[in-house]
């Protein structure tokens, strides 16, 4: 179930090919433009939707979500055109790519919307799956961050309920990572201060 049949040069050229489409800094680019200038110089640093939300400008800020979202999809969805191998290797590289672009010296997102761009590229019925827990975790709590791990913990779990044992694989990996880079907001949790959705700060 989990032999890898991609030959090296093929895995390299979609590993590329996925960390530089993921690596773009959608953000980044989109606040400049808009005049916002560099979006990690506030809030929290980070180049995600939920900062550039920090700027007021939800519209740009759901245009950051669906594009960072998207260089996911589309990382996944091309490779797969060459076996569901390359679609893995060329999403999990979109979704570091993200995290540690070569462009912002490393230093990139937390990864959930690429998470959820790479699901819709390989496995498009588990972003249902992601959203339902996501929607009813975020009504319970008004926890955005716990939403958002609960949902990345459960999405591995289906997948290889589900038979699909390479994909389950991935996301178990990059729900992995996603957790680390969302230890900050885990210690926030545990404390009591984490932000409630609709609250400013």
């Amino acid at each position: 179930m989990f032999s890898w049949q991609l030959g090296l040069p093929s895995t390299f050229a979609c590993l590329v090919f996925g960390y530089l489409l993921g690596s773009i800094p959608f953000g980044l680019i989109l606040t400049r433009m808009a005049g916002l200038g560099d979006v990690r110089k506030i809030g929290s640093g980070n180049i995600g939707a939920t900062n550039v939300l920090r700027t007021g400008n939800r519209k740009l800020a759901a245009a950051t979500l669906l594009l960072d979202a998207l260089k996911g999809t589309a990382a996944a969805a091309i490779a797969s055109y060459w076996g569901v191998e390359a679609g893995i290797a060329a999403g999990f590289a979109a979704f570091l790519g993200h995290l540690f672009p070569v462009w912002l010296s490393f230093r990139g997102g937390k990864g959930v919307a690429t998470y959820i761009g790479v699901l819709l590229g390989l496995m498009p019925v588990m972003v249902l799956l992601f959203a339902a827990i996501w929607l009813a975790m975020a009504k319970i709590t008004r926890y955005s961050s716990l939403s958002a791990l609960v949902a990345t913990a459960a999405v591995p779990i289906a997948l290889y309920a589900a038979g699909n044992g390479k994909v389950a694989g991935l996301f178990a990996v990059m729900t992995a990572i996603a957790w680390i880079k969302h230890r900050a907001n885990i210690q926030r949790l545990l404390s009591g201060t984490e932000s409630r959705i609709g609250e400013k700060g």
